[in-house]
């Protein structure tokens, strides 16, 4: 039965900003990293000054959230964004502002991430917000029904 879940907010839009330089206090900076959880560059580098930990690769982190991206393939990247999934729905009160995990330093594009996030507009996580070109990627592909 996937018809008409329910008359909440399906239908809107939950964009993250393109670039996130303050966070309110129930936001969480969520961003690509590696196993390693040495946050040099890029995003990770920017988590830093949320409280992202020199040393870990992986989830919650001050008012950051940590996806490895940086060990291999994008199937490699799956679980841990199944992961991330998961909490934020179990963590209904923080909103997460999703930033193009892995489309920089890690060096995939947006078209091999984006669908990893299907579920969370599949499932209408209301407190994920993605990256717009992630969320254009996907709402094209939910109406193409792949």
């Amino acid at each position: 039965m996937s018809s008409i879940k329910s008359t909440k907010h399906s239908s809107t839009k939950r964009i993250s900003p393109n670039w996130i330089d303050k966070l309110e206090d129930d936001e969480i900076f969520v961003f690509g990293s590696n196993l390693d959880g040495l946050h040099g560059g890029g995003a990770a580098a920017v988590a830093r000054k949320w409280g992202a930990i020199w040393g870990q690769g992986v989830g919650l982190q001050g008012q950051t959230y940590a996806i490895p991206t940086m060990q291999g393939g994008v199937e490699t990247i799956k679980p841990y964004v199944d992961e991330f999934l998961s909490f934020a729905k179990s963590n209904s009160k923080l909103k997460f502002l999703v930033t193009e995990i892995g489309c920089g330093i890690a060096g995939f594009t947006v078209e091999q991430i984006a669908p990893l996030f299907k579920n969370a507009l599949d499932e209408d996580i209301e407190n994920i917000f993605l990256p717009e070109r992630f969320y254009k990627i996907l709402t094209n592909e939910k109406t193409s029904n792949h």
